[in-house]
């Protein structure tokens, strides 16, 4: 097998293409010969040593990956050789192989390629438990996505148009707008030459989004959060942005609102009933048509290092896809 070698987190340019060993699976894994990998932001943290997760060295990054099962270890039950799976382990995507945990792997109906399923899991799964489950999200309510042309920005569109709620997408420029609209928001807001607030006043006829849903942080955060609605909801998904906002807490009791966190990694972990039911839900939606990842672009996956430019200079829109 090959894949991608991180033996020092210093950046994108230390990875190195090496053949090693094929593994052979332990007990409660399966090897899986990998089709298709998608790259998300943690992919990048993480071969920077930025993130929270610190695996031990070398590893091969790629949390999110799917393809097909070629060997089961002892104790498998539920998955079988030749049967097609995604997966998100945090790591070992970037590869032709890898080793994974046969509880995280999701078997894959008929139809559903293996591009869509590397770009499914990790982006579906925070957006539902985001919404519907730490948001409360009703029909009829209005969604406020920052960041709405990216990963989770676009399956969140697409998430809160499946539950019945009125979308706005923000984003930083015309062409991202253009996509948030083709994705299913009702309203765009380009942030880099509106303002925030007064586009979220013009929109909501002065009140404000019910829910605010924010992968990016940073300098909106606060403008977004003043402009919520009474009793609303600011989901905190990440800081795509760098900083992590500093909010005055008299914005929330002035709202009666609430900053509601969402993890939904832990959430699997915590409350795997839980997690595997909404994740049948998901796979039920994505047979229906409701919910599809966009995807940016198709790569081979020799041109890793290229894909993670475009996602550091953020010029990617929907979802980077490699494969083998």
């Amino acid at each position: 097998m090959h894949a991608w070698l991180c033996s020092n987190p210093t950046g994108v340019e230390a990875l190195e293409w090496k053949e090693r060993p094929t593994p052979q699976p332990g007990a409660g894994e399966v090897l899986v010969e990998i089709r298709a990998a998608s790259l998300n932001f943690p992919d990048l943290l993480i071969v920077q040593n930025k993130y929270q997760i610190k695996p031990p060295l070398p590893f091969v990054p790629g949390a999110e990956y799917a393809g097909v099962v070629q060997a089961l270890g002892n104790g498998v039950t539920g998955l079988k050789i030749g049967q097609a799976v995604a997966c998100l382990s945090g790591t070992g995507g970037f590869g032709t192989h890898t080793l994974a945990p046969a509880a995280l792997c999701m078997p894959l109906p008929p139809g559903f390629p293996f591009e869509d399923a590397a770009a499914f899991i990790m982006t579906y799964a925070t957006s539902h438990h985001a919404l519907i489950d730490r948001g409360q999200l009703k029909a009829g309510e209005t969604v406020l996505v920052l960041g709405a042309a990216g990963g989770v920005g676009t399956a969140a569109i697409q998430i809160a148009k499946a539950q019945g709620a009125r979308v706005i997408g923000a984003t930083s420029s015309e062409e991202k707008c253009a996509l948030c609209s083709k994705t299913g928001a009702d309203a765009v807001i380009n942030y880099s030459t509106q303002d925030l607030r007064e586009q979220l006043k013009a929109l909501t006829d002065g009140k404000g989004p019910n829910v605010v849903y924010d992968p990016v942080g940073g300098q909106l955060a606060e403008p977004a959060l003043r402009s919520i609605a009474w009793r609303g909801r600011y989901l905190v998904i990440g800081f795509a942005a760098g900083p992590i906002p500093a909010l005055p807490f008299n914005l929330p009791l002035l709202k009666g609102a609430s900053i509601v966190g969402v993890f939904w990694g832990d959430f699997a972990k915590r409350e795997p009933q839980a997690n595997a039911a909404m994740m049948g839900a998901l796979a039920q939606w994505y047979a229906q048509g409701k919910v599809k990842p966009v995807l940016d672009s198709v790569l081979p996956m020799s041109e890793l290092k290229a894909a993670y430019a475009r996602m550091g200079a953020r010029d990617v829109k929907g979802k980077l896809v490699m494969v083998n």
